[in-house]
């Protein structure tokens, strides 16, 4: 059954690869420049499995980028192409040269806004009130680097010249730390540029659920150690003797612990919850968690995605009072696949807590 609808997948993507090299096609003939077909449709088919052929071998790898930046021409290209043929096919207009040229020239200036929001990352402030005691703090809350070839040293450069600006008390990264592999994290020295944090109580971690689809999670937590970040695995401890703080295993791990298993036995100190993928904000309100940050979402990253994952999650974005806890969902300040975000932009949290009992 499985094969069976993998082969009806790759048949219904081929489908409307071919859609779409075929419109390129045709302006490439009104351009008259077109060549060699036989090669023309090697390349594209190449060029459109890329990102899973760079996962055969790693000799390959140069071809994961090239299927992230066809992952924008793919999504985007076929609705240039779809809104192109309506046109022509219902009006008098039927330049394909024109038309081509129009699409391209949108598709160009979508990837440019794309780029520099993926870039360009932003800084959000919030300011919540929690009923317990305590003093004033001061949290970053940041996700989804995806650290890597395209999220790379400079992108995370950014993050810490961002964070430190804010004077945090605390940072809190909620997971997917890096693109699957830890590989370029490493190659790359990003250790470096992680440790120039600047914190009163550290830096804290939990993993992704793209952590665990690069199966190498003992050697990120070694280069997160090694970073000093902290990665809490199912894990609960009392910093300061001021608050607690709780770092839950993404829900791609089966066997993680249930909450309850990790519920401070002091209720009277504030309770901070990390947990990657915000699938379930109704448990953590029960067991009276006050403040929840999650990622994973990615606001969608790219336009119209988001109705998506606002279907999905209760809270795919921002913050939300839920009961009486204080639920924050970031777009990540990094991207998956192609490094553009349309509809949303990289961003880390600047999270003020006041404490009023």
């Amino acid at each position: 059954m499985r094969l069976l609808i993998g082969a009806l997948v790759v048949a219904i993507y081929s489908g409307m690869t071919g859609y779409l090299g075929w419109n390129l096609k045709q302006w490439l003939i009104a351009l008259n420049i077109f060549r060699f077909e036989p090669v023309y449709w090697l390349v594209l088919f190449i060029v459109s499995f890329s990102f899973v052929l760079g996962r055969l071998h790693e000799r390959l790898k140069p071809l994961t980028v090239v299927g992230n930046y066809w992952m924008f021409v793919f999504q985007y290209g076929l609705v240039i192409c779809l809104m192109i043929n309506l046109v022509i096919w219902l009006t008098p207009f039927n330049s394909v040269l024109w038309a081509g040229a129009f699409g391209m020239i949108v598709l160009v200036v979508l990837f440019a806004i794309g780029t520099y929001n993926a870039y360009t990352p932003v800084t959000r402030e919030l300011t919540i009130e929690i009923e317990k005691e305590g003093e004033p703090l001061r949290v970053v809350v940041a996700s989804d680097f995806h650290l890597g070839v395209l999220s790379n040293k400079g992108h995370l450069q950014k993050f810490v010249n961002l964070a430190n600006e804010a004077q945090p008390d605390i940072v809190l990264l909620a997971g997917d730390l890096i693109d699957d592999d830890p590989a370029w994290y490493i190659e790359d020295g990003m250790h470096e540029v992680m440790k120039q944090l600047k914190t009163t109580y550290g830096v804290y971690g939990v993993l992704g659920n793209h952590e665990y689809y690069g199966r190498k999670i003992p050697l990120l937590i070694s280069e997160m150690e090694a970073s000093n970040v902290k990665m809490l695995l199912d894990e609960t401890i009392l910093i300061d003797n001021r608050f607690y703080l709780t770092g839950q295993e993404d829900l791609t791990n089966t066997s993680r612990q249930l909450l309850e298993q990790l519920k401070p036995t002091d209720e009277s100190k504030p309770w901070f919850v990390m947990n990657h993928t915000p699938s379930d904000l109704a448990t953590p309100s029960r067991f009276g968690v006050d403040f929840h940050v999650s990622g994973h979402t990615h606001k969608g990253q790219m336009w119209p995605n988001h109705f998506i994952t606002s279907k999905l999650f209760e809270l795919d974005y921002g913050h939300r009072l839920k009961g009486t806890m204080h639920a924050l969902v970031s777009s990540g300040f990094g991207f998956w696949g192609p490094p553009t975000r349309i509809g949303s932009q990289s961003e880390l949290w600047v999270v003020d807590i006041e404490f009023t009992k």
